[in-house]
């Protein structure tokens, strides 16, 4: 195996891939005002944790907020409150959401 496809496995394994969505929803706006006790980038990946657990409602995933492996896996610094990721989310245009899953597939494309 040449060290081509050894990269191509590398961004296609899932922390590569959750490295790649983390990197998109870092770049979206954060409407808030002033410095945020948690960065979107965080409420952006816990929500996408909450959806790819299938966990049923927000309270649900509440009961993961101080599950190292939520941090770990899915590079989240600080995992917001069910309270607060509704508050933080709601004002996120969708349309800034979207290239980071458009990247996503452009990889599994190529992979």
């Amino acid at each position: 195996m040449d060290s081509q496809e050894l990269r191509a496995r590398k961004d296609l394994s899932a922390d590569g891939l959750f490295s790649l969505i983390r990197k998109r929803f870092d770049t979206v706006t954060d409407s808030r005002p002033g410095s945020a006790e948690i960065p979107l980038g965080d409420a952006l990946m816990a929500a996408f944790a909450m959806f790819s657990l299938k966990c049923p409602s927000l309270l649900a995933f509440d009961g993961y907020r101080n599950d190292l492996n939520i941090q770990r896996i899915y590079h989240v610094g600080r995992v917001p409150s069910d309270t607060s990721m509704r508050e933080v989310l709601d004002p996120v245009d969708p349309t800034e959401i979207r290239p980071a899953f458009a990247d996503v597939f452009r990889c599994l494309q190529r992979g």
